[in-house]
């Protein structure tokens, strides 16, 4: 006769069977390490075993704070014992997104501590993409019946060509997500829905649309005490979920057409960027866009209309700085800085310019001349002095948007430049995501390989900084400027500043201080064992035919 218990156990291999063919199947330990996927996993997400195994279950969702928000409620309901159902945003190797719905099941053992966690979930990406492309030909935002983005855009740009006068209010909740946390997992929709209807209440006969989980922008003839209005109308009739008054805080920026911008993109990023300045000044206001906000957007707008027309006319430069090696007492490598000279905009700075072509794609055509400009430089030095080498900053954009090894390599075998005279600065923007797009640190492997080193630029500025020195074929770092102002005021920065150059020399990384401007700071940083310095001190930003000139 079969017990119910050796029953149970033989119809496991059956049950895991089923769950194997109809579901995607993740298995992590306690610390949510993967431990084991399914084939259905794989060939939804793009991962392979050798680059999942090993992984947080973390970095398996998308890095947005919503999808971020998700995983950490439900880790911490597995810990508690407890399931969890509902929607996932998950985030492929790639670093596409998709949708699944998602169930999460805690394994305790048989003292009740949490064990291990199963995931099953089931694609369900082209229900949402559908239901996205019905809200866009619908124009309407389904869950709290306000606009949508779509119609926000067409409607601003009818106002504009009918030359009304408005005020383009732009709203977000603070710390939205925290926020429904606080409140015992409060439906996302309900939230949404009653702060909508508070919106509707006090903005009446104004144009209102929903443009993110938490923001929105509503369109209005009327001033600022208007607007900021509506917080006081929220303290006198705040929300309610259940019978729970929320402590509701409110951020926004006014941007208006047309004294402040007159395009649809550029009052979105006026009145985005001013909601910037709330947040940081710690929120709960209302306020208009600044006359210093305003003089930098207006500026950055000319540096973008003009750049393409530079481009052509070869109006942008390409400058030198040197950088000294202690060992060898004299310069190895030179920077390469792309600089812009206009009669209308004075100097454009690298720091500038690079965010701006990034975001209009021109940044492969700068980074296209620079590198040309760099490995021609190479070669003529090399020639004249045998040693000097030159290094080129670089952006991720260039190295995801095309395979940009093919391209180095191509730039150098034209000018006839070894790669082993090219030095690549990458940022920690550029390490973040070469972590999330193994096909950029394939790209960069190769590089190495071919003989182009790279350096890790502004090293200790970012909270990842070293955990990209595990991974990424990295030779030198650059510790960043900001520690030079103080390095000969503040003992903690001397500390701080030798504990990365030791830490790195025991990493086996070269490592070289940016920003050096006085002797003493150079005499203090050679003591501490520094490889090379960059800065005033050593020498400014120079033309390639001045350097010429020095031999």
């Amino acid at each position: 006769m079969t017990t119910l218990h050796e029953q149970t156990a033989s119809d496991m291999p059956d049950i895991r069977r089923s769950l194997d063919h109809y579901y995607m199947v993740t298995q992590t330990d306690a610390e949510g390490l993967v431990i084991s996927v399914n084939k259905n996993f794989l060939n939804v997400s793009n991962w392979t075993p050798k680059r999942v195994l090993g992984k947080t279950i973390w970095q398996l969702f998308d890095d947005s704070e919503q999808a971020q928000s998700t995983i950490h409620t439900i880790w911490e309901q597995l810990q508690a014992g407890k399931t969890w159902f509902g929607t996932a945003q998950k985030q492929k190797r790639t670093g596409e997104t998709y949708f699944s719905n998602l169930l999460a099941v805690p394994e305790m053992d048989a003292n009740g501590v949490f064990e291990q966690a199963l995931f099953l979930e089931l694609d369900i990406t082209e229900d949402i993409q559908t239901k996205e492309r019905l809200e866009q030909i619908a124009f309407i935002d389904i869950e709290t019946g306000l606009m949508s983005r779509h119609k926000l855009e067409a409607l601003v740009n009818e106002m504009i060509g009918e030359d009304k006068s408005f005020s383009f209010v732009y709203l977000s909740i603070d710390h939205y997500y925290t926020l429904k946390e606080l409140q015992n997992g409060t439906d996302e929709t309900e939230l949404t829905q009653a702060f909508a209807n508070r919106m509707k209440r006090y903005f009446q006969d104004n144009p209102i649309a929903r443009i993110g989980s938490s923001q929105f922008v509503i369109l209005t003839p009327f001033g600022d005490w208007y607007v900021q209005g509506f917080l006081d109308f929220l303290e006198q009739q705040p929300l309610y979920i259940g019978n729970e008054a929320l402590p509701l805080s409110i951020s926004g920026g006014i941007a208006r057409y047309p004294e402040d911008q007159k395009s649809y993109v550029n009052l979105l990023e006026a009145a985005a960027m001013t909601l910037d300045e709330v947040r940081q000044q710690g929120g709960g206001k209302i306020i208009s866009l600044s006359a210093a906000s305003h003089k930098v957007l207006n500026r950055r707008s000319l540096i973008n209309r003009k750049l393409l027309t530079a481009l052509d006319r070869n109006a942008l430069e390409v400058v030198y700085q040197p950088q000294y090696d202690v060992a060898a007492k004299q310069v190895t490598v030179y920077e390469a800085l792309v600089r812009w000279e206009d009669d209308e905009l004075g100097t454009v700075s690298p720091d500038e310019l690079i965010p701006i072509a990034e975001s209009n794609g021109l940044i492969a055509n700068i980074g296209g001349y620079v590198l040309t400009e760099a490995a021609q430089l190479a070669v003529q030095l090399e020639a004249e002095n045998g040693s000097p080498h030159v290094s080129v900053n670089t952006s991720v954009r260039e190295f995801s948007n095309q395979p940009m090894k093919d391209k180095i390599l191509a730039i150098l075998q034209t000018a006839s430049c070894r790669p082993g005279q090219l030095e690549l600065e990458i940022t920690e923007k550029f390490a973040f995501q070469a972590e999330e797009e193994q096909s950029i640190i394939q790209q960069m492997k190769e590089l190495q390989d071919a003989g182009v080193n790279f350096t890790l630029d502004d090293f200790g500025t970012g909270y990842a900084s070293f955990r990209y020195m595990q991974y990424l074929p990295i030779s030198k770092v650059k510790i960043d400027k900001v520690y030079m102002t103080s390095l000969l005021t503040h003992p903690k920065t001397q500390q701080l500043v030798e504990g990365m150059i030791q830490f790195s020399k025991t990493m086996g990384l070269y490592t070289i201080a940016e920003g050096v401007e006085t002797e003493a700071q150079f005499d203090l940083l050679v003591s501490m064992g520094i490889d090379a310095v960059q800065g005033y001190y050593i020498g400014a930003p120079v033309r390639a035919e001045e350097l010429h000139s020095q031999k």
